[in-house]
């Protein structure tokens, strides 16, 4: 039975729905890129010295595999280098071949986390109860719903936090005259010796400097601590202590946090989270620049060389009268899987030499070299 195989006719037309998925089959230059890739894969291959066994079709499929594999490896690397910028983003918009600019989003979520620890800014909410204090009475459970109270909605002392109690004294400042208005015992009896005692104090104002100001309210914050009985608390096993001891009965507000929502990791969860939803997809192939469409071409001989290889493998051996032609089957294989390899090595040493941290550091070590060569110019000597 005589072998019939299809082999490469010299020469092809390209017409969409040629490609096994139409990724680019409507891009003008991909269909004149398909035609001139085919002969020219054909011709490396052999031809017309030797037959290729290889049709119109299987040429348009490598350059197909040839166009997508560059877009991955290039996508790849964008979202490897841009992923902490664009993470909550939307995923609605294409990003690729498009310039992403770096930014602090990334880094500012964390950063709000330790932020809402020190209560300035987070990412979950703070709430507020209170406690009714009866007089001489320290110790309070918070606990006993009958004299604790939470924000409604908000679970009981189980599963929450309290962050801060409103139990202090007032703020210096409170304690303090405005030297501005005039008012204050050293300001009155200075207003009196200019015979400025019987007016207002709202045109009378001796101007003071502010670190007078800070002194005057860190001494008195100094006497509250030192000399007086300090407005504190402790929280022990859902134990509240007051100090000092409350002589009347009051309201004392806190702040609390819910811990299953500090803990909660899914907080913003919509939008651009990991490698799996980021949008970049295939490329126009009339965007991809020369020497891109270089590196295309020579994957496309490589994955043609290897679909030839995997054609002759089947027909080891073709018999003729009296003889038999062995074929390069196992050859054209091993030559293609190593060109590949390369061609994935080259192309991810280029882009890891492109990435935004190495270009920093070539720009540092610019200029290093630079500072160094302009130290070495002499300098010009005045003489008069």
């Amino acid at each position: 039975m005589a072998i019939n195989i299809p082999i490469w006719p010299g020469s092809s037309s390209f017409f969409p729905g040629d490609t096994p998925y139409g990724f680019y089959d409507y891009d003008a230059d991909f269909q004149y890129e398909a035609e001139a890739v085919a002969n020219w894969c054909a011709k490396r291959l052999g031809y017309p010295i030797v037959d290729v066994e290889l049709q119109d079709i299987n040429f348009y499929t490598c350059l197909e595999e040839a166009v997508t594999e560059y877009a991955n490896q290039v996508n790849t690397f964008n979202i490897r280098d841009n992923l902490v910028n664009l993470q909550g983003a939307s995923t609605a918009s294409n990003l690729t071949q498009k310039n992403v600019r770096p930014n602090f989003g990334g880094i500012i979520s964390i950063t709000q986390e330790y932020g809402a620890e020190v209560g300035v800014g987070g990412s979950y909410s703070v709430y507020t109860g209170s406690i009714v204090t009866a007089q001489g009475k320290q110790t309070y459970d918070l606990t006993d719903t009958g004299s604790v109270s939470f924000e409604a909605g908000t679970p009981g002392i189980t599963g929450i936090e309290i962050r801060r109690m409103f139990h202090e004294q007032p703020p210096a400042i409170v304690r303090y005259f405005d030297p501005f208005i005039g008012t204050g015992l050293g300001s009155q009896q200075m207003m009196e010796q200019f015979g400025w005692g019987n007016l207002s104090p709202s045109i009378s104002f001796v101007m003071m400097p502010a670190y007078q100001d800070v002194l005057r309210l860190q001494a008195i914050e100094f006497n509250d601590y030192i000399r007086r009985s300090s407005y504190s608390f402790d929280i022990v096993n859902n134990k509240l202590r007051l100090f000092p001891i409350p002589t009347f009965p009051m309201t004392v507000h806190f702040q609390y946090i819910i811990k299953n929502e500090r803990s909660n990791p899914l907080r913003d969860s919509d939008g651009i989270s990991d490698y799996s939803n980021i949008p970049y997809n295939n490329m126009d192939y009339c965007k991809i620049n020369d020497t891109g469409r270089q590196w295309i071409r020579k994957y496309t001989l490589a994955l043609a060389k290897e679909m030839l290889g995997w054609v002759r493998s089947k027909y080891g051996t073709i018999p003729f009268p009296n003889a038999e032609i062995t074929t390069n089957g196992a050859e054209l294989l091993s030559a293609a899987q190593a060109e590949k390899d390369a061609l994935i090595l080259e192309i991810k040493e280029i882009l890891d030499g492109l990435s935004r941290q190495s270009q920093l550091e070539r720009k540092q070590a610019e200029a290093t070299a630079l500072q160094q060569q302009i130290t070495m110019i002499p300098l010009r000597i005045y003489v008069g």
